[in-house]
């Protein structure tokens, strides 16, 4: 089962800060860290073999969702043009 999670503005920030490393796929994937940003309910990073960006998800329970997503939907998040992220419960 999928859910879908609204965009908040700690997950903004978290993007943020991807967007100002200003990196390519190339650049990220040099730097591939399965928990590059730690912030309260979000930890994931750059996965060279998925290209796109993993993270887990905490909810309010402390359930773990996963989620991902391509280096080209940073800018959409930021701008608001993404405004929700499929997840799905962690198995």
């Amino acid at each position: 089962m999928k859910d879908k999670l609204l965009i908040d503005s700690e997950f903004l920030s978290i993007c943020e800060q991807i967007q100002n490393e200003n990196l390519d796929l190339e650049g990220w994937s040099l730097l591939e860290s399965s928990d590059q940003f730690q912030i309260d309910d979000f930890c994931g990073g750059f996965d060279a073999t998925e290209e796109e960006f993993c993270f887990s998800y905490y909810d309010e329970n402390r359930i773990e969702y996963w989620f991902q997503f391509p280096l080209t939907d940073i800018d959409k998040f930021v701008s608001g043009e993404i405004k929700e992220i499929e997840i799905k419960k962690a198995e």
